[in-house]
């Protein structure tokens, strides 16, 4: 087991348990999943090729390749055509990468003053972006041909915003102060 899920069910757990007031240790959110998404502009093959083994190298598992569902000519889309990757980490990979995150990936980040406060989408997950795949120490930046950005969803269990961002504040998760 992660040593950040033993953490989580033997500190942070009575801890948020106490200050969200609930009586069940089962009411306490916890996280779920977190899912990486890129899209890309992808006119050439190996442009998907080369996200797909980037996200392969970031999160140690294969990604899942989007095709378009509809043609769209304005963008000289066709249907089927490739158009990003996903991945979605669950269990033991989840919590790894979210050590990594915290701890190696997020301080690699240029001025970085913490995650932004608004990224909670009101239902207890929260969703923020990122401009480079380059920050994460898996990448080497010599190899990279493109950059691209992505996008990280935290999933939680939380069925508000204040139970999830007091679950990622105590999970070290470096969000800014709101404004």
């Amino acid at each position: 087991m992660s040593d950040l899920r033993e953490k989580y069910n033997k500190e942070i757990r009575p801890v948020l348990q106490k200050a969200l007031n609930y009586r069940n240790p089962m009411q306490v959110p916890r996280l779920e999943k977190i899912v990486l998404n890129v899209g890309v502009k992808a006119v050439e093959k190996d442009v998907i090729k080369e996200v797909v083994e980037e996200l392969k190298k970031i999160t140690g598992q294969a990604p899942l390749v989007i095709n378009a569902k509809k043609s769209i000519s304005n963008f000289k889309l066709r249907a089927g055509m490739p158009i990003g990757a996903k991945v979605t980490l669950r269990g033991p990979k989840m919590y790894d990468f979210f050590v990594r995150l915290v701890s190696a990936t997020l301080p690699r980040i240029r001025d970085f003053r913490g995650l932004p406060a608004d990224g909670f989408d009101g239902k207890g997950n929260y969703n923020f972006g990122v401009n480079e795949q380059t920050i994460f120490p898996e990448i080497d930046p010599d190899e990279v041909k493109r950059v691209h950005g992505m996008n990280i969803t935290i999933v939680t269990s939380a069925v508000d915003d204040n139970g999830a961002r007091g679950l990622l504040k105590h999970l070290g998760l470096p969000l800014a102060d709101k404004k």
